[in-house]
């Protein structure tokens, strides 16, 4: 009997990243040390590569439209720990060593703004 290629995806043990109609994911990079989320991007199976490849998250700039190291400027670089998929492989979180702050904004997350009602509060990440 031939296991559905869904059961396989969700249950088994082959990694088998599931990209978008874009050929894109989700990529969620959290602090290996303090758990904070740092910051979500998207991979292609280029940049999914290289992160393996390298030890280093790379992504896919939307804005760019191309290959993008985190770090390759600021040489804030994100050392990726462990990669964690989800139930379907269709989202990544990276466990990271983060290098300096993760945001461009220089926060340290990008995360560092809370919805309080109506109104966006910092909040220190």
């Amino acid at each position: 009997m031939t296991v559905p290629a869904a059961e396989d995806r969700e249950q088994g043990t082959a990694f088998m990243p599931r990209f978008d109609d874009k050929g894109l994911l989700t990529a969620i990079a959290i602090d290996s040390a303090s758990r904070q989320v740092l910051m979500v991007a998207h991979m292609d199976a280029e940049a999914l590569e290289k992160t393996r490849e390298t030890g280093l998250a790379h992504f896919h700039s939307r804005s760019r439209g191309r290959l993008w190291l985190k770090g390759e400027t600021s040489g804030h670089f994100l050392r990726v720990e462990e990669i964690l998929t989800d139930c379907d492989q269709d989202a990544l979180v990276m466990l990271v060593r983060p290098e300096g702050p993760a945001c461009h904004t220089g926060a340290a997350s990008c995360f560092y703004r809370k919805l309080e009602g109506d109104s966006l509060v910092r909040t220190g990440g």
